[in-house]
């Protein structure tokens, strides 16, 4: 399995230690946790965008007439 070396300041390094040791767990797996509640949560925002976007532009139409004061002006488009 790829492995990732990641330096902590002693401050961080020694609220890692007693945040494991709080939860019981190793600090590997405090960390390894973390970064994958944060990728997990990334991957949900970005799939949260792309289906905001979609239904953007399924209904741009619709929120042009019912915002017409939120219209770009002549020359500035409309973002995709």
């Amino acid at each position: 399995m790829p492995a990732l070396n990641v330096e902590f300041s002693e401050r961080e390094l020694e609220d890692l230690r007693q945040i494991a040791k709080e939860r019981g767990t190793s600090m590997k797996a405090l960390v390894r946790e973390a970064a994958a509640a944060d990728i997990v949560r990334h991957r949900a925002l970005q799939e949260g965008a792309d289906v905001f976007r979609r239904f953007f532009a399924a209904h741009a139409d619709e929120f042009a007439a019912a915002f017409p004061e939120d219209e770009p002006t002549k020359g500035e488009g409309r973002a995709a």
